[in-house]
């Protein structure tokens, strides 16, 4: 990519997408297209053709889903799928459409089978039975993956795939009933904090292993695999390396600077046991994840819960 080059970032507003934005304009990129979900609804098909037709991006980078944790994902089952395989089909056929250079889709990591080896490779994608709480979701994505190495085989496009393990960063989610884990913590324990409670409740056993990535770890990665990598199949991106959700509750605890105790509901769902991506096809490209998880938790609950509230004190 120039530094004038047009480039489409969907999802602009996600975590995902505003940590692609960033990085694009710290590294001098000056003509970046955005256009917001009222602007533009990527689930209508001649919507996104008009707009691809008017704008001709050069390059895009696809980060726009619609997303949520174990709850929204198994309450709204029908939707997750429906509106993911929308999205995804729409700008994808219209990359090819107008010639797009190069396309860089996002998936997850709940692509992988349930109880796949660990750590996850990249071949063990479609090698057994999904986590059913999140399938309709992990379906979508693998449908996309799919579509890029499809576009790549018949039409030629340079159409390539990353999949990131859990992220975290600014402009995450913190609603309890959609969020993922690590940012519904910190709501928690920072809400017990402000109220006084003397304990919280973490959902599920403690003992499943998670991994997680900042969202501006995530972003770099992208640019480099755009300027850098150029085949079929996907790449993981991740740290390789991973905790438990009990571990991690601590560790949010800590930051957080609560003093109350830690219980598990055992009633509710853990998920997959186990989710560490191996980052080995990544690393020997030459880039590796910089951003330390304490070192990320604390900036980014600085800057969504104190900074904020700073703010409101003072206005």
């Amino acid at each position: 990519m120039n530094k004038d080059s047009k480039i489409y970032i969907a999802g602009h507003r996600g975590m995902v997408g505003s940590a692609l934005v960033r990085a694009l304009e710290k590294r001098g990129f000056t003509n970046q297209l955005t256009r917001t979900s009222k602007e533009l609804d990527l689930r209508n098909q001649a919507a996104v053709t008009a707009f691809f037709e008017r704008e001709k991006p050069e390059y895009v980078f696809l980060a726009a889903a619609k997303v949520g944790g174990i709850v929204a994902n198994n309450t709204y089952r029908a939707d997750f799928l429906y509106e993911n395989l929308l999205i995804e089909s729409n700008i994808i056929h219209q990359a090819y459409q107008v010639g797009v250079k190069k396309l860089l889709f996002l998936g997850s990591s709940c692509i992988y089978p349930k109880l796949a080896p660990q750590p996850l490779k990249e071949e063990y994608l479609l090698t057994g039975l999904l986590e059913p709480t999140n399938e309709p979701y992990a379906i979508a994505k693998i449908a996309g993956i799919k579509l890029c190495d499809a576009y790549r085989d018949q039409y030629g496009c340079n159409f390539i795939s990353v999949m990131p393990t859990n992220l975290y960063g600014p402009n995450d989610n913190y609603d309890l009933k959609n969020s993922h884990v690590l940012p519904a913590l910190l709501r928690k324990f920072h809400e017990a904090k402000e109220k006084g409670d003397q304990e919280v409740m973490v959902w599920g056993s403690g003992t499943p292993l998670r991994e997680f990535l900042h969202a501006d770890d995530l972003a770099d990665a992208c640019l480099f695999l755009m300027d850098n990598y150029n085949e079929a199949g996907l790449v993981n991106i991740g740290v390789g390396e991973d905790l438990s959700i009990k571990d991690l509750a601590y560790l949010v605890k800590d930051v957080v600077g609560y003093e109350g105790r830690i219980t598990f509901d055992t009633t509710k769902p853990d998920g997959t046991p186990r989710k560490l991506m191996d980052v080995s096809k990544l690393n020997a490209m030459g880039w590796k994840a910089s951003i330390g998880l304490k070192e990320g938790i604390r900036k980014v609950y600085q800057d969504a819960f104190i900074e904020k509230e700073e703010l409101k004190a003072s206005n």
